[in-house]
């Protein structure tokens, strides 16, 4: 039923030879930062009770693009999918605003179990497509990514739907929309956002909600090569070192300053908890929700933990958490 109401460090993604390729119907061809693993790139519906849905005549797609799957997709991934947004629809989750259907469909997913490296298989870049377990990055990207999927098509056609979410799941991990190799992935979370932004897809509210800003540069990667098995490769090093460089000044709110804005955080934005490690820049991610009139994060917490509503309102939460100081926040915008 719906009901509207960690990770740290980059992660890594590679995929194996055999990956399918699925024609998407998506507007841009194409973009990803733990307690779990917000780092540099590395579920509470019944899912037994979901079935497959199928209907209507597919729409035209906006546009084609191939992406490449990693082949680690499952039929439960696409049962998952096709039943969600039979369900939101069913809910009218594609007539209320897009952040209370992001909370919405987020919630379907507390329970669901967290596992890092979900991003990290094969020896080629594609698309992991994997709704039954997350991270604390992928429960928030699939779960945006089936939000504007509902908007995008009110098809039940079961092709139209994952190629839908597809393009627009690869649109939400990958630099600019286009899935070109592991550099492409967007590996920091402040980048994440404001990738996303110029594209439309979410508007960032940190410096309005009063952030200061953070000169430090952002460079966990390039000083921590050991930690990712891509970086063996000296001209994916070079390109992260590349990416790294361009990477400028971020805003973020300070942990003490989250009590007096969190009346402003609307169900459904995404916040991004700020890390103290040098050189990284976000240290976990999840989708805000406010229960009993304070702010709480729903997210993807620990290894051997699952997706949940924090027990903690957000502000208290980072306070009592060593590596993480503070927040940014942005808001999904709808699909144009």
């Amino acid at each position: 039923m719906f009901a509207l109401g960690g990770c740290a460090g980059p992660e890594a993604d590679a995929r194996p030879a055999d990956s399918g390729v699925v024609e998407t119907a998506h507007a841009e061809a194409g973009a990803t930062g733990s307690e779990g693993a917000a780092s540099p790139s590395g579920a509470g519906g019944d899912r037994a009770g979901r079935a497959t849905a199928a209907g209507s005549a597919p729409q035209a797609p906006v546009q084609q693009a191939r992406i490449a799957l990693s082949g680690t997709e499952t039929e439960e991934d696409w049962r998952i999918l096709l039943e969600t947004v039979r369900q939101a629809r069913a809910a009218g989750l594609d007539t209320v605003p897009m952040g209370d259907a992001v909370a919405a469909i987020g919630r379907t997913f507390v329970g669901e179990p967290y596992t890092p490296g979900t991003l990290e298989v094969g020896d080629r870049e594609a698309l992991v497509v994997n709704l039954r377990e997350f991270d604390c990055v992928t429960f928030v990207e699939n779960t945006l990514a089936i939000a504007r999927t509902l908007r995008l098509t009110d098809s039940t056609d079961p092709e139209v739907l994952k190629r839908t979410f597809v393009g627009e799941l690869a649109g939400l991990r990958y630099r600019g929309g286009s899935l070109n190799g592991y550099p492409s992935r967007l590996h920091y979370f402040s980048e994440w956002i404001a990738d996303n932004a110029a594209r439309g897809h979410l508007v960032p509210l940190t410096a309005e909600l009063g952030g200061v800003v953070d000169p430090e540069p952002v460079r966990f990667m390039s000083t921590h090569p050991d930690a990712y098995r891509q970086m063996a490769d000296p001209e994916v090093r070079e390109a992260i070192v590349r990416i790294e460089s361009s990477l400028g000044e971020r805003t973020w709110i300070p942990q003490d300053r989250i009590a007096g804005i969190e009346e402003r955080i609307k169900d459904g934005d995404v916040i991004a908890a700020t890390s103290t490690v040098e050189g990284l820049d976000v240290a976990h991610t999840g989708i805000a929700l406010h229960v009993d009139g304070r702010l709480h994060l729903m997210h993807a917490p620990l290894v051997g933990k699952s997706v949940e509503i924090s027990e903690l309102p957000l502000a208290e939460r980072i306070r009592g958490i060593r590596g993480q100081d503070g927040i940014m926040v942005a808001r999904p915008l709808e699909p144009r």
